[in-house]
């Protein structure tokens, strides 16, 4: 089986690619920019596989991205390549619309061109899985879940940006016939996280006795995935799945922020105790424009339809993401001391309580 996976040294792109290589031992094109949350690193456990090769490149390059499909020959798109970080999508929406819909729109023509010259044999084996978020749905209430027949309702530049990429991958399923499936799913955390999101950026500030910021008041709610549940779910989505449907990707892991925090600070404390809690290090700061009060993902499709199921629960999938960055300082080191530990985009105030 030959896969190409674009955005493949970002977060849940890499734990995709690590899977596809050292578990399913498929063939596989990595296609990443490399923008500021790419990481070779991230792909160590696999630089050296035969299996495995990279091309960098932008995927709103069509030249270069035909090229890449026509030599490659794959039999499996996995689109992950997206701008993701809201706070940024506030501050600088333009990269995410270059890259969110022109650069969907670039992958669904290349792979179209290509599905088209291919054999019936061939193409009854193509899928082009395109990989998206819950935050299109908008916000919930106290109660409810996002279902895959949810309306669209973003709220940020970011959700708004993936909302337009999902309209662009079933539009080209419906008109072009081209077999695409599309998957949301719910906040991912794990190893190789990127620092600037929540959880990593919480556990390094907390490991270097810096102020750990949180929004408003703490009460927002996401549901939590381990990143390498995430990455099996997609493996099955694209070989199983059923071409044009959406499948809703969830931990059933519902946490507010406050309480993310908090157990990190706990785990923190076990592991890398301080001379004070760390839970003293907490700092309520302005919250972020239209930031939703409430995600949570209904995966009943994808468990009565597929088969799958979490591994982990946000227990043991937080200790672990822990555990991991308390002994992988070489990955997160580089890109923290680049950075300077800031949660990067949006608020002048924010940055300045960090």
């Amino acid at each position: 089986m030959r896969v190409l996976v674009t955005g493949g040294a970002g977060f849940i792109g890499s734990a995709v690619v690590r899977h596809l290589v050292k578990v399913k031992r498929y063939d596989v094109l990595v296609v990443d920019k490399l923008t500021y949350a790419g990481s070779l690193t991230s792909l160590t456990a696999v630089e050296n596989d035969q299996r495995y090769r990279f091309l960098r490149a932008d995927i709103c390059d069509r030249a270069k991205i035909n090229e890449a499909i026509s030599s490659f020959r794959p039999q499996r798109i996995m689109h992950l390549a997206a701008e993701s970080h809201v706070d940024r999508s506030i501050t600088g929406p333009q990269d995410f619309i270059d890259t969110n819909i022109i650069g969907t729109f670039t992958m669904l023509e290349c792979a179209r061109l290509y599905f088209a010259s291919l054999s019936q044999s061939e193409k009854d084996v193509f899928r082009f899985l395109h990989v998206s978020t819950d935050e299109v749905y908008g916000t919930l209430g106290e109660d409810g879940l996002f279902r895959e027949d949810t309306p669209y309702d973003p709220s940020s530049p970011y959700s708004a940006s993936k909302a337009a990429s999902d309209h662009l991958a079933k539009a080209w399923a419906r008109t072009y016939g081209l077999p695409v499936i599309v998957t949301n799913c719910s906040n991912n955390y794990g190893p190789f996280h990127f620092p600037e999101k929540l959880i990593p950026l919480m556990i390094l500030n907390a490991l270097e006795g810096k102020p750990l910021p949180v929004y408003g008041d703490g009460m927002n709610i996401r549901d939590w995935l381990y990143v390498e549940d995430h990455a099996r779910a997609l493996d099955l989505v694209v070989e199983r799945g059923r071409i044009g449907e959406t499948y809703n990707i969830g931990g059933r892991n519902e946490r507010r922020n406050i309480d993310v925090v908090r157990s990190i600070c706990n785990l923190m404390d076990k592991y890398s105790p301080s001379a004070e809690a760390h839970g003293k290090l907490i700092r309520f700061v302005a919250d972020r424009p239209g930031h939703d009060a409430r995600y949570a993902i209904d995966a009943s499709k994808l468990e009565a339809e597929l088969g799958w199921r979490a591994e982990e629960n946000f227990e043991t999938g937080i200790e672990k993401t822990v555990r991991w960055y308390l002994e992988n300082r070489w990955w997160w080191q580089p890109l923290r001391c680049r950075d300077s530990g800031r949660r990067l985009g949006l608020l002048n105030s924010i940055e300045e309580t960090i």
